[in-house]
């Protein structure tokens, strides 16, 4: 029994030790171990296979994969990264710019910004086009392609502010360029083809340029629909990570002031301490939330009572 056990923990759980980890490597294939059936199965996967959905908000998903490896937990995250469409400023056309800031800096700038704008409603622009223009992507955008955007601001002074004032928010008006400036001028039809559309930046508060009286500018972008693998400004994630579900036991009951040096070991939320029968008692209460900063393994009296370890076959993915 206690044999089984150990390959239980071997092939389902990366434990971290004070100077080490073990069963990094993945062993469940076939004929590794006797009396188990590692033969990748179909109908198997399929029962096995889960996805959490955990936490899902404006500008973050957290989700968990359950019953997969590293590997496949690794090709969502590239997808993620590299495969999922956006739209993206690609072409700048440049009016008037009197900022310090260089056109082709702007035109960079203006491309990192992200859209709000679902993919789905737009094609990527035409591919024979691009074959028979002599420098693709010149082509001009349709309604059906491309999102027009226009960011026309001039800075002037502010006649009613204090003399002796030195602050460039009372002294000038517009010297801050900001992605809310960005309008959406609707190419074609669009505005019947998308009557409800709130095309525009995701976030009003990024900081382009700063300007003074007299600088301006005038500028038309057009974003049309790409992928991460083509291009950096068209990934629609800042960061897609993912990390092995934490597995916390306590190997025997942790009480009085022990536990509360237990609780101090571990990210808030993860150690609760409870009161029974007029003794504070430690318990396990939240796992996921903890980070493995292996504090507790400093502590003589505690780091033989934990045993820390991860699932191997469950992936906390987080794409902010």
């Amino acid at each position: 029994m206690a044999a089984k056990r150990g390959t239980d923990e071997m092939r389902d759980r990366v434990v971290l030790g004070e100077f080490g980890v073990r069963n990094v490597h993945t062993t469940d294939f076939p004929g590794n171990y006797p009396g188990y059936e590692d033969a990748w199965d179909r109908r198997r996967f399929e029962e096995a296979f889960r996805v959490d959905i955990i936490r899902e908000e404006e500008g973050a998903l957290e989700f968990d994969m359950v019953g997969i490896d590293a590997a496949i937990a690794n090709a969502f995250r590239r997808i993620l990264l590299a495969e999922v469409p956006t739209m993206a400023v690609e072409k700048v056309f440049v009016y008037n710019n009197t900022s310090i800031v260089q056109d082709e800096i702007l035109a960079h700038r203006l491309g990192l910004i992200p859209i709000r704008a679902d993919p789905r409603l737009f094609e990527y622009r035409n591919q024979e086009a691009h074959a028979i223009l002599p420098f693709p992507g010149d082509e001009e955008g349709t309604e059906i392609d491309t999102l027009q955007f226009q960011l026309k601001i001039k800075c002037s002074r502010n006649p009613q502010a204090a003399k002796e004032s030195s602050d460039p928010n009372e002294l000038y008006f517009n010297h801050k360029v900001y992605s809310k400036h960005m309008i959406w001028v609707p190419l074609g039809n669009q505005t019947d083809l998308f009557p409800d559309a709130d095309f525009r930046p995701v976030h009003d508060d990024i900081l382009i340029a700063l300007l003074r009286p007299g600088q301006e500018i005038d500028v038309l972008m057009h974003c049309v629909k790409g992928i991460g693998k083509d291009h950096a400004k068209f990934s629609p994630v800042a960061t897609a990570s993912y990390r092995l579900l934490p597995d916390i036991t306590l190997l025997q009951p942790i009480e009085d002031e022990a536990a509360e040096m237990l609780q101090k070991c571990f990210s808030p939320g993860v150690i609760e301490i409870q009161n029974i029968k007029g003794k504070k008692v430690a318990r396990v209460a939240n796992a996921r939330l903890d980070t493995f900063s292996r504090e507790v393994f400093r502590h003589e009296g505690l780091k033989n009572l934990v045993r820390l370890a991860r699932v191997r076959n469950h992936y906390i993915l987080g794409n902010y």
